[in-house]
């Protein structure tokens, strides 16, 4: 990887891609505050995985990536900020940092997928265009930054991923699904988060026989029959 010699963290991917993000789609506030900076890591839309940084851990990782040159800080007015250095050190054009940046901050996805998340940054003229630029990155004498991975089971076309930390396992190369976006496994779940949902469903049932016991009182008054919504049944 050029004078890259070391692989990133996923913090470190994700500030760094962030920085990249942000360097196109929001150029009159780059270079980033490190506020800006971790709404960024930590938006909810265009990022796989979803990530909860905090200003320590964001802080780390800045300081880290200035060690290998990829970030560079600058002071002016009340607050520092920060810029990213991709095309200094790993020597691509521009059109491969948006790939790569979607790479980062989004997972493997495929070439098409690539084309529309890269949008905003760069208007790819067609797919082969885009698979050219990953074709040239995975190739690259001084060492690959993306790779090809293996067609998944049904899937018609095969995903990339970049090649900045560890090598993408078979999960990471697995496209998620709606339900994987918004459902996390047990493994993710903390018992605050089991109190805080028994909490709600309790609140939830009180609001729900409240109801119940509203419109049966609508329809005694009204002569309509009482077992429109009848006890145990829900909506």
């Amino acid at each position: 990887m050029s004078a890259l010699t070391t692989l990133l963290s996923p913090l470190e991917i994700r500030v760094l891609g962030v920085l990249a993000e942000k360097q196109r789609t929001v150029p009159d506030s780059y270079p980033l505050t490190l506020n800006s900076l971790l709404a960024g890591c930590n938006q909810k839309t265009s990022r796989q995985p979803i990530m909860e940084l905090s200003e320590a851990q964001a802080q780390l990782a800045l300081e880290s990536l200035k060690r290998y040159s990829l970030v560079t800080e600058t002071s002016g007015g009340r607050a520092y900020r920060y810029g990213h250095n991709i095309d200094g050190v790993l020597r691509i054009p521009s059109q491969s940092i948006a790939l790569l940046t979607a790479l980062m901050l989004r997972g493997p996805q495929t070439a098409g997928e690539l084309r529309i998340a890269c949008d905003r940054m760069h208007n790819f003229a067609d797919i082969s265009s885009v698979e050219a630029f990953l074709d040239e990155m995975a190739e690259r004498p001084a060492g690959a930054l993306v790779v090809k991975l293996a067609r998944l089971p049904g899937a018609r076309e095969q995903r990339w991923a970049h090649l900045l930390g560890d090598a993408p396992s078979v999960q990471d190369a697995a496209p998620s699904t709606a339900l994987d976006a918004v459902s996390p496994g047990p493994a993710d779940v903390t018992l605050d988060e089991v109190a805080t949902l028994k909490a709600r469903v309790s609140r939830l049932e009180q609001d729900l026989a409240a109801t119940r016991a509203a419109l049966q009182r609508v329809c005694a008054e009204l002569g309509m029959p009482k077992d429109l919504w009848p006890e145990g049944t829900s909506s």
